[in-house]
């Protein structure tokens, strides 16, 4: 499943940045009096919460630059393709790439895109990103996949306000894939309209939770029955060693491997139970600690799969995205020893044992100042360091871009 001549094409380096504050997901059931007999179906431990001064761009910028910097100027500068992805967009024209793009300080020679289908935009600008590099137009080019939002949910979200992150997942795209290299031709889709959730406003979300989640196990199913009409010979249980899927919550993932075990390897409930742990819960320990991170979940459940459980050798990892209104794809990569040893630098781990965690008192006060992010408004005003004493808590941490404030509807942006 390589490229012309053998060569190989997909994910040369991955960040994953999660925000510097959270909050224990029991703290946000007992704040909101919500029944604690739904906690174990959620499956998670805390939920990561944006700052006043962070935006989907800050987010962005914070996740690539790690992945910029290692570059030297001259492979920085084949950087040919810069696609963001969000749902949590700041203006209707503007996209979030050009600031993203500027506070990265990327040359000048670049295509700027930003993408939006829900939870699945990262996953088709991945494909597009590999199809650019593979395709031999520019040979040696890079392409930065960034995948960001911002969550802004509060007590009218009901269960969903547990369940959602904040933060973003980067990549970077190239024919030298030491995380994941991308079995080209080797994916299944599935999409329909359906309006199981939506954004009509900045600050307003629609979600029908039943309808999501339903959609979601529909099209798992018929888009892995896509990816095996296109792959001979694939099998649920034999063809991947490990499996990562866009994860809105850890027991929806859960439910979805019990699903396809008994669609496609029917077997007791204590075997699939081991299945379940061997090649699918490494990838849902990160996801737990962060929440839905949106179109970038998929790829934090990437990274957590490869830092908890390293592979000792070549590995094919299963991997399935799916975006509410709704689009979806499964498809597949191989991962190795190498690919751990890529991320390690990176200490996401490490990252979120550092961050500072609120108390609900705390995060409710958040909540109502960060609730203007995505409003456009003409002229605003931001000081990051109305949050000195959550980022002093947050312990060590690098240099960070934050929102200070906007003039004449332009955002501005400092490094704290």
């Amino acid at each position: 499943m390589s490229g012309p001549g053998g060569r190989r094409f997909g994910i040369e380096a991955l960040n994953v940045y999660c925000g510097v504050a959270c909050i224990p997901v029991r703290a946000v059931f007992q704040g909101r009096g919500l029944d604690p007999e739904r906690l174990g179906n959620l499956m998670m431990e805390t939920r990561s919460i944006a700052l006043p001064c962070e935006d989907p761009v800050t987010h962005a910028v914070n996740a690539a630059r790690p992945l910029v910097e290692a570059l030297p100027p001259g492979e920085r500068a084949r950087i040919e393709l810069v696609l963001t992805c969000s749902e949590s967009g700041v203006d209707y024209s503007k996209s979030i790439t050009s600031y993203v793009h500027r506070h990265l300080g990327l040359g000048r020679h670049c295509r700027l895109v930003e993408l939006k289908q829900a939870c699945y935009a990262a996953t088709a600008a991945l494909q597009m990103a590999v199809a650019y590099v593979a395709s031999g137009v520019s040979p040696g080019a890079r392409a930065l996949v960034i995948a960001t939002d911002v969550s802004l949910v509060d007590a009218h979200a009901g269960y969903a306000e547990p369940a959602m992150g904040t933060g973003a997942a980067a990549l970077l795209v190239s024919d030298r894939p030491s995380v994941l290299a991308v079995d080209l031709g080797a994916f299944g889709n599935y999409s329909y309209e359906t309006m199981d959730s939506a954004r009509p406003t900045p600050g307003f979300d629609v979600a029908d939770v039943d309808r999501s989640l339903f959609a979601y196990l529909d099209c798992l199913s018929h888009a892995f029955g896509d990816y095996r009409e296109r792959v001979e010979g694939a099998d649920w249980a034999g063809t991947f060693d490990r499996v990562a899927m866009h994860t809105p919550f850890a027991g929806l993932v859960k439910a979805a491997h019990r699903k396809m075990m008994r669609e496609h390897a029917p077997a007791a409930p204590a075997e699939v139970e081991r299945d379940f742990e061997r090649r699918v819960a490494p990838s849902l320990v990160y996801p737990a600690r962060v929440g839905n991170l949106c179109s970038g979940s998929v790829y934090l459940a990437l990274a957590s799969l490869l830092e908890r459980e390293p592979p000792t050798r070549p590995l094919r990892v299963g991997l399935f995205s799916y975006g509410s209104g709704c689009s979806s794809e499964f498809f597949s990569g191989v991962v190795d020893a190498g690919s751990a040893a890529a991320l390690a630098p990176l200490r996401i781990g490490a990252r979120l044992d550092a961050r500072c965690e609120l108390d609900f008192g705390e995060y409710e006060r958040l909540l109502a100042e960060c609730r203007g992010c995505l409003v456009p408004a003409a002229d605003r005003d931001v000081d990051p360091g109305a949050c000195a004493d959550i980022l002093a808590r947050a312990g060590e941490r690098p240099p960070l871009l934050a929102l200070t404030g906007v003039r004449g509807y332009h955002r501005q942006y400092d490094w704290i």
